[in-house]
């Protein structure tokens, strides 16, 4: 980070009763603190207990805003900030000491921010209250959020299975989406050995009291236990009682469960974070276990990872979330269907089985550890550093800020490196973007040329002809060239005089471009194209290791004929392989489809797919989208069979992903990729890949693969590369 970026952090919570949202905000500002970003929490309510506030109150650079002590709202109104006067409010605060981020919590605040506009491009909203089914997903709902997306900088999602979700259905949420699970703290106490539990046996339960949430029957868990001859005390710790319209006596019924009037059960009250944890640590085993309602939630429960961080053992329902997270054989997980007597056995199994009881505490244990409040703030760091990278010293020496138009007709090759030279301080970036290859607005591209101090054409097309005939005396000129180009007439007509630097995209065709053109050596240069290796690095799905995965298939120079090869042979010996296809069909693209050669090789190749008894069930065609990230979550080998290439991403991608690449030579794969990933024949290929079918050989190839394409393609080494060519001249 070339300064302090500056956050407004505001969370659509009561920061006077504890519960999960309240501690998000807590650990989020503690996070930022210790990642060196300089904090404003702006606080909701009034200020009736400094239980949450007071611990975050005196971090380095970190303010508390309290709107109604401060002034900001009508000093009669002492009700929580609506959505509406939160925008408001904050609109205020950042016209007087702007934001570089805001940071919001809660669905319905953001869709009111997101709607006023004022923060657009600066907000980074955390999801949670988003439907996490496809039911709930609504034509309304995907409208709702995806003007989030579109008018956010990023999204943060506490799971990868949420954020999967969220981009399967909000396709802009692609590449915005990042990683942000909950924080917990180090105990500031020694933690007591569990080995020995109290008698009587001390159950815990701390956060929010809701029908949901099995608060109510969790009271009774006592006297139950009491009936099979163990003796228990439950304790708890909390002050927010849930109001639930389809439960209208549940508030009463809880409050009076727990003033006194249930034996066994002490309520500690609301209490800081720390005494919360202090007194649970002083428990035998804590309380996760909820209605079966909750089970397809997509989110983990901070509760649980306190818990764990106690090395305190949990009783939780058993499902997706909490197998992944503890281990299908967890033996805590409450059986049956998880009502009130299954609750009761699953505690009685901790009390009378002791190393069932330490093996569970085991688990959360090491579970825990992957949430640290110090590992939520080296994220902080990072995701702050690639926002607000560093000022290159050439342009820091300049009197003004180095202007940088960038034309063309197609820019998605291009897509984060615009995002990382918009973000760089000391550049102002403008677009040309032609609405096709060899159409534009002349006015607009002269206007352009005559602003730029620096312009990079994507595609060596007509738009690189027209600015080397068109540009500013002064001006640099910057044309990457990918593949078809040389094939076309275009180079030809190029000034190369006028151009500073050819870009190509691997060292096969910038010999190529040299050959084809006589253009000087001098003037062709080499950058790889980029992979988003952070965006693609997401665990694999069970069973991952026995799919194919092939990223676009058209034209048919993509071969898709030989990736079924491959598929055939491997499933002669074992039917677990199957093939995914991730493309839009051929007859979607008309300058491929009205060509007869194309349309016979397809139609061979989907005619064979349909008869060939090998590959029946075998070939998924998956729709063509944003979402590789999610999809090669279940790819575990990416095959590139194609009869050229000028760099062909997706084996990069796949390999960013953990997957374990495979291809065929193509002329100049080999400058491009390890040599151990590429094979002579479809056979030779089916071959390395079933070698590596078992899972511990193939993760060990992935790893390496993932190695590998950070080292070489990673956005911010190909971003470093394109920046040093900006600022050169």
């Amino acid at each position: 980070m070339s300064r302090t970026p500056r956050a407004l952090v505001y969370g659509d919570v009561d920061l006077n009763l504890i519960d999960g949202s309240a501690v998000w905000a807590q650990s989020t500002v503690e996070a930022l603190s210790a990642a060196g970003c300089a904090t404003r929490l702006v606080l909701k309510a009034p200020v009736r207990t400094g239980r949450l506030i007071d611990p975050i109150a005196g971090l380095p650079g970190v303010a508390v805003v309290r709107p109604h002590e401060d002034r900001l709202l009508p000093a009669a109104d002492d009700r929580p900030l609506s959505p509406a006067q939160a925008s408001r409010v904050l609109a205020l605060l950042d016209q007087d000491d702007p934001c570089d981020l805001l940071v919001l919590r809660g669905r319905r605040l953001v869709t009111r921010v997101v709607a006023d506009g004022h923060f657009d491009g600066r907000i980074w909203a955390y999801l949670t209250d988003i439907p996490q089914s496809p039911a709930a997903m609504t034509e309304q709902v995907r409208e709702d959020l995806t003007r989030i997306a579109e008018a956010s900088a990023r999204l943060l999602c506490q799971t990868e299975e949420l954020r999967c979700f969220l981009e399967t259905w909000v396709p802009e949420a692609c590449g915005r989406s990042l990683l942000s699970p909950p924080a917990v703290p180090d105990p500031g106490f020694t933690v007591p050995e569990h080995d020995r539990p109290h008698d009587p046996f001390r159950l815990v339960y701390t956060g929010k009291f809701a029908p949901h949430w099995n608060t109510l029957p969790m009271t009774r868990l006592p006297a139950l236990l009491a009936e099979r001859g163990i003796q228990a005390e439950l304790h708890t710790v909390g002050d927010k009682i849930h109001h639930d319209p389809a439960r209208p006596d549940f508030r009463a019924a809880m409050a009076r469960a727990l003033d006194g009037g249930t034996p066994g059960v002490t309520h500690h009250g609301g209490q800081p974070r720390e005494e919360a944890m202090r007194i649970a640590a002083d428990c035998d085993l804590g309380l996760g276990w909820r209605d079966t309602a909750l089970d397809a939630s997509l989110e983990l429960s901070t509760k649980v990872l306190e818990f764990g961080a106690l090395a305190l053992p949990v009783v939780l329902n058993r499902t997706p979330a909490h197998e992944a997270l503890l281990g299908e054989d967890y033996p805590l997980f409450v059986p049956g269907r998880a009502e009130l007597p299954d609750a009761v056995d699953a505690v009685a199994r901790a009390v009378r089985e002791p190393e069932s009881r330490l093996l569970a505490a085991d688990r959360c244990r090491q579970a825990a550890r992957r949430y640290t409040l110090r590992g939520a703030a080296e994220r902080w760091r990072t995701h702050l550093d690639r926002a607000f990278p560093s000022m290159p010293a050439a342009v820091a020496r300049r009197s003004r800020p180095l202007r940088v138009g960038v034309a063309g007709h197609d820019l998605k090759f291009l897509t984060r490196l615009l995002d990382h030279f918009r973000a760089l301080p000391g550049l102002e970036v403008r677009l040309d973007s032609w609405p096709a290859l060899a159409r534009h607005d002349p006015a607009a591209s002269r206007e352009l040329a005559d602003w730029a101090d620096v312009i990079v054409v994507e595609w060596c097309g007509p738009a690189a002809v027209w600015f080397s005939r068109h540009k500013r005396r002064g001006s640099r000129l910057i044309v990457r060239l990918h593949r078809f180009e040389l094939d076309a007439g275009w180079p030809r007509q190029v000034d190369i005089d006028a151009v500073d630097r050819v870009v190509c995209v691997s060292p096969y065709y910038a010999r190529r471009t040299r050959e084809v053109t006589g253009w000087p050596e001098s003037k062709i240069t080499v950058i790889p194209n980029w992979v988003d290796t952070d965006q693609l690095d997401r665990p694999k799905t069970p069973g991952a290791h026995f799919r194919l995965g092939m990223i676009g298939i058209a034209p048919s120079r993509k071969r898709l004929d030989l990736g079924i090869d491959v598929l055939e042979k491997l499933r002669a010996h074992d039917r677990r392989w199957h093939l995914s296809v991730k493309s839009k069909p051929p007859w979607e693209y008309w300058w491929i489809w009205n060509k007869p050669g194309e349309r016979e090789h397809y139609d061979a190749v989907l005619r064979r797919i349909q008869t060939a008894p090998l590959l029946e069930g075998a070939v998924v065609f998956d729709t063509f989208g944003p979402d590789v990230a999610n999809w090669l979550r279940r790819v575990g080998h990416v095959l590139s069979t194609s009869d050229d290439e000028s760099f062909h991403l997706s084996p990069a991608e796949g390999m960013a992903s953990g997957a374990v690449p495979a291809l065929l030579p193509w002329p100049g794969a080999d400058e491009i990729y390890d040599r151990r990933w590429i094979h002579e024949s479809p056979e030779a290929m089916a071959e390395t890949i079933a070698a590596l079918g078992e899972p511990e050989p193939w993760r060990s190839a992935g790893e390496l693969a993932r190695t590998q394409v950070r080292q070489a393609f990673s956005l911010e080494r190909v971003a470093r590369s394109w920046t040093d060519l900006l600022v050169s001249g």
